[in-house]
């Protein structure tokens, strides 16, 4: 088969779907791997390392997928990478199917088999192809590396001459896969590592890597488990529990690291601004939830926030800020999975449909969407698109309306003089305000200019609060002003 590797385009993207060593053993099996020009750079991959694997460099994406078998990808294409698939081919890759609307439409539309990494079930046969655990598992170490690089403070507790250095005290918020390495990171750098979960395995998971839980441990706690090892939605009453447990503990936490994720659904808030608030002033907090909402309310993709002394990592991608070693493992990943759809004498397709990794993972095929969940999700975000425009329309006209009042009508040409002005712009006598009065554009601008600066200082871009942010007192400061 011909094996076609492409260049990932979306932003903080740094990953590659291939390494030298898969490649070798793809060409050992009897497989053309073709590449693109450039796709390994940014995990230190070049060109010349991916020939000598035995691999073909093509120069753009058309040339790589040209008569292509297979298509390996990290991320979901966007709709222009579907249009240029062949069809018939076979799409590994991360999809985020729940999410993709019409990019994943696209897919099915361009007619290829594609399957979602992330949807291979958590069963024992499936472990070397479980791309969440790989990529997670060094998210997790990451996340305490960059911790660490922001907090102003040493983590193990150092006895000195000059005085004694405290430990930093720890909370790991989900205790996934990413949280149990964040739990053994932070605990190889010296840290007082404490960690929450709601499922109760996670339990002796976590005082076995030497960490404290942390958990409200009633009922609902005792069955918050799926059958694929995932955390369960809980109740509204087991949250506010959870919640205000965890209130109590923040204040006493130097460090906090965020990992809590529910399969197609928005990342739970497990910090609000409030318990930002309560947070000693140098304390650090890493949202790897951010891309599906975060779990901490104040946190900002792609960025490093600075909330009343409290900052708040935001990297959205965290796999990514390690490419070199987390393309090794999804590499591997995608290499053992292509294992299992081809024949092992003769390395051709032999695709059983009806083996449960494949069903599972399984997307589109024959220019449909075949998994039943991932189909209505799209039809969802496609339902709530016009719906949420139809919405905002009137909005947006009623507060003109409003905004504007009686003085935007005593504007308004007036007699045979007035009905001759061109309308819009050029209409300058009907448009010319009365003296001392705004226009709507100084008004809105205005309006925007405030806008900007108190979204400005909510993001902590500026420790000094402007004179109308001052104004509002502390009530704005409880908004987030």
């Amino acid at each position: 088969m011909q094996v076609s590797v492409l260049k990932e385009l979306r932003p903080n993207e740094a990953r590659v779907a291939a390494s030298p060593v898969s490649i070798k053993k793809m060409v050992q099996k009897g497989h053309v791997v073709v590449v693109e020009q450039g796709a390994g750079l940014g995990a230190a991959i070049t060109d010349a390392a991916f020939e000598e694997a035995g691999a073909r460099i093509a120069r753009s994406a058309k040339d790589t997928v040209k008569g292509a078998d297979v298509v390996l990808k990290v991320q979901r294409p966007t709709r222009a990478e579907s249009k240029g698939l062949p069809k018939g081919a076979l799409l590994i890759s991360h999809l985020d199917p729940y999410r993709g609307g019409e990019e994943v439409s696209a897919l099915a539309a361009a007619g290829v088999t594609a399957f979602a990494m992330e949807l291979v079930p958590r069963i024992t046969r499936a472990q070397s192809m479980d791309v969440l655990s790989s990529q997670a598992n060094l998210a997790g170490y990451k996340a305490v590396i960059e911790a660490a690089a922001e907090y102003g403070r040493a983590f193990p507790m150092m006895m000195t001459a000059a005085g004694k250095v405290s430990p930093a005290n720890v909370l790991i918020m989900g205790a996934g896969v990413a949280g149990l390495q964040a739990i053994a990171t932070a605990r190889r750098l010296g840290a007082v590592v404490h960690a929450t979960d709601v499922r109760p395995a996670a339990k002796e998971q976590v005082e076995s890597l030497g960490g404290k839980f942390v958990a409200v441990e009633d009922e609902e706690f005792k069955q918050a488990e799926t059958a694929g090892g995932y955390a369960k939605q809980m109740s509204a009453e087991y949250q506010k529990k959870q919640a205000a447990l965890i209130a109590e503990t923040l204040p006493k936490m130097d460090l906090v690291i965020t990992t809590a994720l529910i399969p197609g659904r928005p990342a739970p808030r497990l910090i609000s601004a409030e318990m930002v608030a309560s947070m000693k002033p140098g304390s650090v907090i890493v949202d790897l939830a951010v891309e599906t909402g975060g779990n901490c309310a104040l946190s900002v993709a792609d960025q490093v926030v600075e909330i009343d002394g409290v900052k708040i990592v935001g990297y959205s991608n965290m796999a990514s800020r390690l490419a070199a070693a987390t393309s090794s493992l999804y590499a591997n990943n995608l290499l053992n999975f292509l294992d299992l759809l081809t024949d092992k004498d003769s390395a051709a397709l032999a695709i059983d449909w009806n083996d449960e990794i494949v069903a599972a993972a399984l997307v589109a095929k024959d220019g449909a969407l075949v998994n039943e969940a991932v189909a209505k999700a799209v039809k969802e975000m496609a339902a709530a698109r016009p719906a949420a425009k139809a919405k905002a329309a009137p909005k947006a006209k009623t507060a003109t309306t409003k905004t504007a009042g009686k003085k935007a009508a005593s504007n308004k040409p007036s007699g045979k003089k007035a009905a001759r002005l061109p309308g819009g712009a050029k209409g300058k006598a009907a448009a010319k305000p009365a003296a001392g009065e705004k226009t709507q554009a100084d008004k809105a601008a205005a309006e925007k200019n405030l806008t900007d600066t108190t979204v400005s200082e909510a993001a902590g871009r500026t420790k000094v609060p402007s004179p109308a942010a001052q104004a509002t007192g502390e009530e704005g400061k409880k908004n987030g002003s």
